[in-house]
């Protein structure tokens, strides 16, 4: 059998991209005595600048979304009217409303309307 040995990896060949950066920026060195507080006021203009960003985005989505809601709702309901106003104005045709109105007893008059003169007396 063979016997266990613990091997220690040589550096690998490939860096990270975050090594990189770190050898650039020298971080290690700015935190060997503690968090520097002289940073402090960036590092939270930094994140408030972030926080108000990503909320900005949160708002501009949900709006979004409320637009295209209301544009489905917009199309159901110009199709409904276009259907509504078809159907009334079918309805209010002459022809239609001599049809209806013969169940009730009413006929169309055949005679054209008369225009009636009332002279005024002196």
């Amino acid at each position: 059998m063979s016997k266990n040995e613990f091997k220690v990896k040589g550096k690998s060949r490939r860096s990270s991209l975050f090594s990189k950066i770190e050898s650039l920026l020298h971080i290690d060195s700015i935190f060997e005595q503690g968090l520097p507080v002289r940073y402090l006021p960036y590092i939270l203009y930094v994140m408030a600048i972030g926080i108000f960003y990503i909320g900005n985005t949160h708002y501009a989505e949900k709006n979004i979304r409320l637009i295209d809601r209301l544009d489905t709702q917009v199309e159901d309901l110009r199709a409904d009217y276009t259907t509504l106003k078809a159907d009334y104005m079918f309805a209010s045709k002459q022809s239609e409303v001599a049809r209806k109105t013969k169940d009730m007893g009413l006929e169309e008059s055949l005679e054209p309307p008369r225009k009636i003169i009332i002279e005024k007396e002196k």
